[in-house]
């Protein structure tokens, strides 16, 4: 039986961390009560324990308790943010500003809101993946009700300047979101220094478990309302119905907590690794570029470009290294993603894309073997088409 791939995608999903599996198990089975049932012991214990998760989650973000509102992951949570603010605020406003290179949820509901009627403007980014904030100040009108923009980007891992993108949009009212699956937990991140008024996260991003995510929402006066967008039972304050995952809330808040504690020894061994890794390809290959800023980047993160080879047969070929591979060129199957159309990574020449996301199961060993791999793969494959 052959051994598994080395894994290096950890922006897809990360394993849930086993000090996070251990605090879930008991609310699977003696802990197994509804947090909705205030009537006997069962039910006040699961409630406590999702209180408990609300505090570790709103600690890692900075935000207060009773800012956190539990859903199914950062999918909802982009939904309900978007879509939800856009809807209470229909009587001031007609317009949402987001950006190219947002995730597909954010996208694909800024897609809704056009086609129910309103204005949405895609903003462009340089060619190292920012936000250009006069363009974002020109582009703010007295009809815009929302600023969506990701906090650091699931591809390229560019991290935008949150704090100046708040600054901008409140001079004019409008509230601010941020998608922050790829950020949460992995660099410091705070609600109240950047400014953000609705903040998406999941649990999967940092080593908890898959269907569990949560939404912050700013406590102000006028208090920020929502419209809901799951309607039934009226948990979480009316604004997300449905029975609470209490497991998955608690390794939601566990994970958080780990991942708060750790974030400064993590970061500073996994950006020595990845710049390790950069400057191995780069030695022992011609046509690597680096897409995206190499300052203001996820510390975990590596997306490269490598010239004149295919993105499919480099998919094909790397069987043994678990990485997200694709394409450059409109070639075959594969298409540029739309992150890569939008820096300008993209052409004859542009090859096969790489995105390596290291994590805590990453090693030393681990970097050198990619290094090889990844030479001694697309040194084969352009020596097959010279």
């Amino acid at each position: 039986m052959s051994s598994r791939p080395v894994y290096r995608d950890y922006h897809a999903t990360t394993p849930v961390d086993p000090r996070v599996l251990d605090a879930m198990l008991p609310y699977f089975t003696e802990e197994f009560g509804n947090p909705a049932s205030r009537q006997h012991a069962y039910g006040w214990r699961a409630q406590e324990a999702v209180e408990r998760a609300r505090g570790q989650v709103a600690a890692l973000i900075g935000a207060s308790a009773k800012e956190i509102v539990f859903t199914s992951g950062a999918t909802e949570s982009n939904n309900l943010a978007i879509k939800g603010a856009a809807q209470a605020l229909r009587a001031r406003g007609d317009h949402v500003i987001t950006v190219a290179t947002e995730h597909k949820s954010v996208l694909d509901s800024c897609n809704r809101l056009e086609r129910d009627g309103w204005r949405v403007t895609r903003l462009p980014v340089s060619t190292e993946g920012f936000v250009d904030l006069e363009q974002l100040r020109a582009e703010i009108t007295e009809r815009t009700v929302l600023v969506s923009v990701m906090a650091a980007n699931n591809e390229i891992g560019v991290i935008q300047p949150l704090a100046a993108i708040a600054s901008i949009a409140h001079e004019r009212g409008a509230l601010v979101h941020t998608d922050a699956a790829q950020a949460a937990g992995k660099i410091p991140l705070d609600v109240n220094e950047t400014g953000v008024d609705l903040l998406s996260l999941t649990g999967h991003k940092y080593y908890g478990p898959k269907g569990a995510g949560a939404i912050f929402i700013r406590r102000r006066k006028p208090r920020l309302e929502l419209t809901c967008q799951l309607e039934g039972g009226g948990q979480e304050s009316g604004v997300r119905s449905g029975t609470l995952n209490v497991p998955g809330i608690v390794g939601l808040g566990k994970a958080a907590e780990i991942s708060q504690q750790e974030m400064p020894a993590e970061s500073a061994r996994l950006r020595v690794m990845r710049d390790r890794l950069l400057d191995g390809l780069r030695r022992n290959l011609d046509g690597v570029r680096v897409n995206g800023s190499m300052t203001e980047r996820l510390p975990h993160n590596l997306h490269v470009s490598l010239e004149d080879v295919e993105g499919e047969r480099l998919l094909m070929a790397l069987g043994d290294l678990a990485v997200s591979t694709g394409s450059a060129c409109s070639s075959g199957s594969q298409a540029p993603s739309h992150v890569l159309q939008a820096i300008g990574a993209v052409g004859q020449r542009s090859g096969a894309v790489v995105r390596f996301g290291l994590g805590r199961g990453t090693t030393d060993d681990d970097i050198t073997f990619a290094i090889d791999r990844l030479t001694t793969v697309v040194r084969s494959l352009r020596k097959s088409v010279a």
